[in-house]
């Protein structure tokens, strides 16, 4: 069985959030299907370390998917079911804690390394993989009593031995904001924690009460002094490191002038024309940018082409 591409899954440029695949989410329900597929040779497996996928060339970006028995991990490795590919396969998810479990002809590659030059139906398990496996590694036991949690849907749920408690999988939505001036330059700033010579977008996670525009609003303010308005939706992924949901915007500033970094975390802000950046766009020059698996890439990319959405 082939699965049905709808309209909508590879219009984004967002690099993690081009769908190709099928979660086949109503299968989850049933309890013999991890069981069933362990012992079928057709079934593949996506093997995930932290946030490292195996690649099946090392000088080609393609995700290495192995069979149940190529993998030669125990069954408690399997956690979760990813889906079926875009030809109908079934792809499971293993875990390993040490990558020299699992032997990679590529070697491994770090997700957000990586992503942005997979193809879109590896990009997606990928994403979904780390996502799904750093979730089951944190999981185990229920927060609210602390007894241990059993897996549930095929890895997509557990449920707590103690007080019945459903868990499922947190995602932390956080919001990414592009902000360009009346001049139509790029405002960018260096982090704390990065080379001086790396710069970026401002972002932050969305506090409890706070809607997605008001967490720009309020960012961008905190961290580069900046009143934004205009604001407008660009497109979102996944981005579990460990578990967030970024949520990318352009924005313009009210007052360009008004730019300052909060000297705390984000060192220096600086604004870009795209001729400031042609190099760093290329690779080149003393300033570097994020890398072509994030948000803020393509929508740093998206800004300098001259457009204004993804």
């Amino acid at each position: 069985m082939t699965t049905q591409q709808r309209p909508d899954q590879t219009t984004s440029r967002a690099p993690l959030s081009r769908v190709v695949g099928d979660r086949a989410a109503q299968l989850r329900e049933d309890p013999e299907l991890m069981p069933r597929l362990l012992a079928d040779p057709a079934t593949r497996v996506l093997v995930v370390n932290n946030a490292s996928v195996p690649l099946a060339d090392a000088d080609a970006p393609v995700l290495h998917l192995a069979t149940v028995a190529e993998t030669g991990l125990d069954a408690a490795a399997f956690t979760g079911y990813l889906g079926r590919d875009a030809s109908g396969t079934h792809v499971l998810l293993a875990a390993v804690r040490d990558q020299a479990e699992f032997p990679s002809p590529g070697g491994w590659g770090e997700m957000r390394l990586v992503g942005g030059e997979l193809s879109p139906e590896h990009a997606d398990l990928g994403v979904t993989g780390v996502a799904l496996a750093r979730w089951h590694r944190v999981g185990g036991f229920c927060p609210a009593c602390g007894a241990a949690a059993e897996l549930r849907q095929a890895g997509w749920s557990r449920e707590c031995t103690g007080c019945g408690r459903q868990h499922f999988p947190r995602t932390d939505p956080a919001v990414i904001v592009a902000i360009t001036d009346d001049q139509d330059r790029i405002l960018l700033g260096n982090n704390a924690l990065w080379p001086k010579s790396t710069y970026s977008l401002f972002a932050g996670f969305v506090e409890a009460g706070e809607s997605l525009e008001a967490a720009v609003v309020r960012e961008t303010y905190e961290e580069a002094g900046v009143t934004v308005v205009d604001i407008e939706y660009a497109a979102s992924q996944a981005w579990p490191y460990p578990q967030s949901l970024m949520v990318g915007f352009f924005a313009r500033a009210a007052s360009a002038e008004a730019a300052q970094a909060d000297g705390t975390e984000i060192l220096t802000v600086r604004w870009f024309s795209r001729e400031d950046l042609d190099d760093a766009i290329a690779g080149r020059g003393d300033i570097r940018i994020p890398a072509s698996a994030s948000v803020a890439r393509a929508l740093i990319d998206q800004w300098h082409s001259g457009g204004s959405r993804l």
